[in-house]
């Protein structure tokens, strides 16, 4: 009896387990398919097999050695100065690990003064507020955690990326086709000059307390003055606020609306105000962690210090450091690798709290992530690191018993008027225009030393 030709397609035959239809193994089913048929099913499997491995296999991409830097200096904290004679660009680099080299892009935000993005049309910047112009490497077969660097600078010259407003502003590593795939991010000022400001730095010593040892005593006092030009209304002026070195997340900041013995504010009720910040202690040069010898830290698990351990150095004066920055050896390099760096600390006898590991590979910000570990007096963490040099620091942080903690800087590092810092100054004004914003209209930079 002839065969009869079986047709999968009719609803008849719906009840036959798709699973049979695939094992061909098992059942040689193609040659019961009309030649239409399999071009129609061939077609579907190898048009969909892309878009479905997409969905269920999304790639991991991680992003590693983050560095956003003015211009060509990536030790410098990224404020840009826009002026007639001076546009300055933020650069932003980092190395990413994926199988596959990821479409990325950088979107920017206008924020406050807190670095809480707007939500307001009118400063939401549209058409230039991505920047889909990063130059791609790939990395030296020696980079073992990273694949590819990728490396931009805005704004661009065709306008595709711009910072109208003078202010904070952050920036986030996203997906090209998706922006709610965020892979990093990180923060910067732009300012837009438009106040001179005077500020200097007078050395001083706390009155009315008996602190021991008597070093802590050593405070700066710095008071900032400016003239108000017409253009600007005095009651709007909102307050001024104080960066030390690279501690973006931890300002000093001077409120007009609160007048106290550390934070004094004072107006004319014309347009000459006087701001000043009491009581700042120069703390002492940073540690520096400088893997750069690569005779010296030959191997993938090294020490922070070739002699290991590190001690408490509040009687003695530091080497001159970065400021709080760092510097990476350079992407195409060999040796740019990274490495498993151990930090050892013996604390004081004294000692009763916690200590936690600060510096420029964590944005100077205190992360449960970087708590040490402790071992009796001793305290370890092992965090990888790029090849390159580091400033950091260990911070002591003790229960105040009402359930605070207070974070000491200074217990650990010192206190001393030969330390060479940096302080950024930035004036805020409340701009009423485009629905209110906080304002930048006027920075400048002052050195301790």
């Amino acid at each position: 009896m002839p065969m009869k030709t079986v047709s999968y397609w009719k609803p008849k035959e719906k009840r036959l387990k798709l699973k049979y239809i695939f094992r061909c193994h098992q059942l040689n089913v193609w040659k019961y398919l009309t030649f239409n048929q399999m071009k129609f099913f061939l077609f579907v499997f190898i048009f969909c097999l892309p878009f479905f491995s997409f969905m269920v296999f999304p790639q991991t991409i991680k992003i590693k050695s983050l560095q956003a830097y003015p211009n060509n200096s990536p030790d410098k904290l990224p404020i840009l100065v826009m002026s007639k004679n001076r546009n300055d660009k933020i650069t932003i680099e980092f190395d990413v690990q994926a199988n596959d080299q990821p479409n990325l892009i950088a979107v920017f935000r206008f924020s406050d003064k807190n670095w809480k993005p707007y939500d307001n049309l009118f400063l939401a910047n549209q058409g230039g507020d991505r920047g889909y112009r990063f130059s791609t490497s790939i990395l030296p077969n020696t980079v073992e955690e990273a694949n590819y660097h990728y490396k931009g600078r805005f704004p661009t010259k065709k306008g595709f990326v711009s910072f109208p407003f003078s202010g904070n502003w952050r920036y986030y590593i996203t997906d090209y086709s998706d922006t709610s795939l965020v892979y990093a991010e990180g923060k910067f000022y732009v300012v837009y000059n438009k106040v001179p400001l005077s500020s200097s730095i007078k050395e001083d010593y706390l009155e009315g307390t008996d602190l021991f040892p008597t070093e802590l005593n050593k405070v700066f006092n710095i008071t900032t003055k400016f003239y108000l030009p017409k253009d600007f209304f005095p009651g709007y002026v909102d307050e001024v606020r104080i960066i030390e070195n690279q501690k973006i997340n931890y300002p000093y900041t001077i409120d007009r609306k609160f007048n106290t013995i550390k934070r004094q504010y004072y107006w004319n009720a014309d347009r000459k105000f006087t701001f000043t910040a009491r009581d700042i202690q120069p703390g002492n040069e940073y540690r520096q962690v400088n893997l750069m010898n690569v005779n010296r830290f030959n191997s993938k698990d090294v020490s922070a210090q070739y002699r290991g351990i590190e001690y408490s150095r509040f009687f003695q004066q530091g080497k001159k450091d970065l400021n709080g920055g760092e510097i990476l050896k350079n992407f195409r390099n060999s040796f740019a690798t990274y490495l498993n760096v151990k930090f050892s600390f013996r604390a004081p006898d004294d000692l009763y709290g916690d200590v936690y590991l600060v510096g420029a590979f964590n944005n100077w910000t205190i992360l449960d992530s970087y708590l040490m570990n402790k071992n009796y007096d001793l305290y370890t963490l092992t965090i990888p690191l790029k090849r390159g040099i580091y400033d950091y620091q260990y911070i002591d942080a003790v229960d105040n018993g009402k359930g605070k903690i207070n974070y000491d800087w200074l217990v650990f590092e010192g206190n001393s008027f030969e330390t060479s810092n940096e302080y950024h100054i930035f004036l805020y004004y409340n701009e009423p225009d485009l629905g209110g914003y906080d304002r930048i209209i006027g920075y400048t930079l002052i050195k301790s030393k």
